[in-house]
């Protein structure tokens, strides 16, 4: 379980600070697609940093089993941070390296040679036969496929998917989120979503939490939120997402 308890993110800037988010509060079940839902700049992609520990949050609390992992240092946070999965809108391969070698980095950072796992979740995700292969000789789809397997490779229980599908077709969209369900189902993967994208909290998310302006607006399953949002922020999300213009005076 992931508890996330009044975490405040501020920002120093040259105007004065900034409060990235405020008193964010979150329970994440085992298991759960769980999606974070907002408009560009509400403080979705601060959040899922803070959650795997790239963003020290300024205050509050992080707990994973009913570890508080914001208190960790040195090789227990480096740790941690291996531990986490995380997948990209970019993909974030390394080009001058074979697919294989991007699924193998973090286990060579371990000093790990063995490349069984590497070679099992290559054939997981459908690629196993672009092994050889350089990232710009494949799709952007296959590309994620690599990311995936890469980010499944030290056996994490919690995965990051911040905005992974926004560079991909509608297609190949739908082909990622199917196999990131069947990955969150058959392996057990707890699975954050960070997205713009109300069609993929719908396709793949069975709850939701709607952030605006750093702060929690809504949380709830999925569904019950889009049929009976009470938030203006996500009411205005949907009427967005309906192509519908809504006067934000009277929600």
């Amino acid at each position: 379980m992931i508890e996330i308890k009044d975490i405040c993110k501020v920002y120093p800037t040259r105007l004065g600070d900034f409060t990235a988010l405020d008193q964010v509060n979150l329970t994440i079940e085992d298991g759960d697609i769980f999606g974070i839902i907002g408009e560009s700049g509400a403080g979705k992609s601060t959040l899922v940093r803070c959650i795997n520990m790239l963003e020290t949050p300024t205050s509050g609390q992080i707990l994973i089993d009913g570890k508080d992992v914001t208190k960790y240092k040195g090789q227990q946070l480096r740790e941690f941070r291996g531990s986490v999965g995380m997948i990209f809108q970019h993909f974030s391969l390394f080009q001058q390296s074979t697919v294989l070698k991007n699924v193998m980095f973090p286990l060579e950072i371990r000093g790990e040679k063995d490349n069984t796992r590497a070679l099992e979740l290559l054939k997981r995700v459908g690629i196993a036969d672009k092994a050889g292969s350089y990232p710009s000789e494949l799709s952007g789809g296959q590309q994620q496929r690599v990311a995936i397997a890469r980010a499944l490779v030290n056996q994490p229980q919690i995965m990051l998917c911040d905005e992974a599908t926004s560079a991909l077709d509608s297609r190949t969209t739908i082909q990622i989120l199917d196999l990131l369900k069947s990955i969150n189902k058959e392996m057990g993967v707890t699975m954050i979503m960070i997205t713009h994208s109300l069609d993929v909290a719908k396709r793949v998310c069975n709850r939701i939490a709607v952030i605006d302006h750093g702060q929690i607006a809504e949380v709830g399953p999925t569904m019950e939120v889009f049929d009976n949002p009470q938030s203006k922020a996500t009411k205005l999300l949907i009427s967005h997402y309906n192509g519908t213009i809504v006067d934000e005076e009277v929600l």
